[in-house]
């Protein structure tokens, strides 16, 4: 293992306290360790807050600023953050309109999110939450029950941000997050392993021939270990995943914020068909080039031409990384013209920026 680290122990440290150091506009808070805008609370507007392990840069930390995120929890490298640190950071960011939790579906953070829903409303905090659970490629993972939160967290954390910024309520923010959630999509496919740095190994180990279909952003297996041959072929069979395996009903969690419990809700991933208007984003997991990126982009808009579905946004590059895995997600999320609105709306975070 080559890294630019010092000691295992202290990684998640040091680049926290790099990433506050160049952008000054965030407060990296310590013991319990979380991050938030240095100008929260942001009085009368709803707050946000994610997080989970760290490894994924930029999201989520990345993602904290104005039209986004107004805290975010990192844990250690794929690992969790605890109820703690999302408790304290939810008091630190509450400016009175109440504070939403954006979950991505993975075990540890469901449990560690949850203890801290209910520890944030006993303290008579507004609180609200919404899953994330577009990675189509697998039902039960080795870190979940359910489909996977992966990359489309990243564009809910920019409209809901955008949506709080205009001063919408929590409940509705609430309602336009499930929504966001069943409309979006999510693929990765992995020529390469990352190497966390506990481990000082790759996670798994491919053959110049091979590419894990379906990979999660802990490196962890997905549909199967398949053929690679070609750029156009890996993309075709992504999209083609994405088209026939959008449709899926389960049973969720939700925090009931008038009873102050939680309860179970059937909802419905709605699959993309001819005529969808979407946002794609062609996501780096760690150490693909940008040039092969846009290489990935350029047959993905042909193969969404061919199906009847108008791209009318796009994202290129690393969003939602899995530390230096060489492979790539691809994300499509159904918009109108309202969500549309919400995303070319002004956002400044150190990560994604325009508008400002």
């Amino acid at each position: 293992m080559k890294k630019l680290i010092n000691k295992v122990e202290s990684v998640l440290e040091e680049q926290l306290l790099g990433l506050a150091e160049a952008h000054p506009e965030l407060l990296v808070h310590q013991e319990p360790v979380f991050v938030t805008r240095a100008d929260a609370p942001v009085a009368g507007k709803v707050a946000i807050l994610s997080g989970g392990g760290s490894g994924h840069e930029p999201m989520h930390c990345g993602f904290v600023g104005e039209g986004m995120l107004d805290g975010a929890c990192p844990g250690e490298i794929f690992t969790s953050p605890t109820p703690d640190k999302m408790y304290e950071c939810g008091q630190a960011i509450d400016g009175g309109a109440g504070v939403l939790l954006i979950i991505k579906n993975y075990t540890g953070d469901i449990l560690n999110f949850e203890t801290a829903t209910e520890l944030l409303h006993d303290s008579g905090i507004q609180v609200a939450t919404v899953l994330v659970d577009d990675d189509v490629a697998v039902k039960d993972s080795l870190f979940t029950a359910g489909r996977r939160g992966v990359a489309n967290t990243v564009l809910m954390e920019k409209l809901l941000g955008a949506a709080t910024a205009r001063g919408d309520s929590l409940d509705s923010i609430v309602t336009l997050g499930h929504n966001i959630n069943n409309h979006g999509h999510s693929i990765g496919i992995a020529l390469g392993a990352c190497t966390v740095p506990a481990a000082g190994k790759p996670s798994f180990v491919l053959a110049e021939n091979e590419m894990e279909f379906g990979v999660g952003i802990h490196g962890e297996p997905g549909i199967a270990r398949r053929p690679f041959t070609t750029l156009n072929a890996a993309v075709d069979d992504m999209f083609h995943t994405l088209i026939d395996h959008g449709h899926y009903q389960r049973t969720i969690r939700v925090w009931d914020r008038q009873q102050g419990e939680w309860r179970d809700e059937v909802q419905t991933k709605q699959p993309l068909t001819r005529g969808d208007r979407v946002i794609a984003l062609v996501n780096n997991l760690g150490a693909t080039p940008l040039s092969e990126l846009y290489g990935v982009y350029h047959r993905l808009a042909e193969r969404c031409a061919e199906a009847g579905m108008i791209v009318e946004r796009s994202l290129v590059g690393s969003y939602c990384t899995s530390l230096d895995m060489q492979g790539v997600s691809i994300t499509l999320l159904k918009v109108d013209d309202e969500l549309l609105s919400l995303w070319d709306a002004p956002v400044k975070t150190p990560a994604l920026r325009w508008g400002c």
